[in-house]
């Protein structure tokens, strides 16, 4: 494949790269044994401050044959509990909590393939241009060896029906059961709220993913 033209002259494309077997040492070298970062980046982002519904959040992610893997890179990132992303470019009336950054990245346990997350349930959010308000999502971006480009898509709350029938991104996917592959029930257990969102890379079940 020929690239765009460059001074009048087309230049070969440079070849990709999957993630490689060090991503974890380089993103998230703690989970990978490497003690080296003062501040290291994890899936716990919800401090004590935060307003909101305390959630946790865990799931696998399946290749196409099925088997859980056991070495992806997980991040996320959502609005806070009153539907505003703590970024520049938010310009919302919602509250900003800045004391919550709304950005967490983990990885698949090494033993198990779950990953988790503790954060806080955002709220529902404006889409592009005060367009249509979205339903309360949460977006995931996965990497990992295999996978040439970043894989991104999004989880909603399956107790939020109404929001999520009306949801305008849910509502360009056509097929219902295709759908469903981003809808995470929930579950309680001694006043411990947790969602499941297993994510399946190939296959029938294949999560539905979007362009970054």
């Amino acid at each position: 494949m020929r690239s765009m033209p460059f001074g009048g002259s087309y230049v070969p494309e440079t070849p990709s790269q999957t993630a490689g077997p060090y991503v974890h040492i380089g993103l998230i070298p703690k989970q990978a044994g490497f003690d080296i970062f003062e501040n290291n980046f994890g899936g716990d982002i919800a401090g004590p401050r935060v307003p909101g519904e305390r959630i946790t959040i865990k799931g696998r992610v399946f290749d196409g044959a099925g088997l859980a893997t056991r070495d992806v890179l997980v991040e996320t990132w959502q609005a806070n509990a009153a539907g505003r992303y703590n970024h520049s470019a938010d310009r919302q009336q919602g509250a900003l909590d800045k004391s919550f950054r709304g950005w967490a990245r983990t990885g698949t346990d090494f033993a198990t393939g779950v990953y988790t997350i503790r954060t806080i349930k955002p709220g529902a959010v404006i889409g592009r241009k005060g367009r249509k308000r979205m339903a309360p999502h949460i977006n995931f971006w996965i990497a990992s060896r295999g996978i040439n480009i970043g894989l991104a898509t999004r989880m909603y709350f399956a107790d939020e029906e109404a929001a999520n029938a009306a949801d305008p991104v849910l509502n360009i996917i056509e097929q219902p059961e295709r759908r469903k592959t981003l809808i995470a029930p929930r579950s309680e257990r001694d006043g411990n709220v947790t969602y499941t969102f297993d994510i399946y890379l190939q296959g029938e079940r294949e999560t539905v993913f979007f362009d970054a």
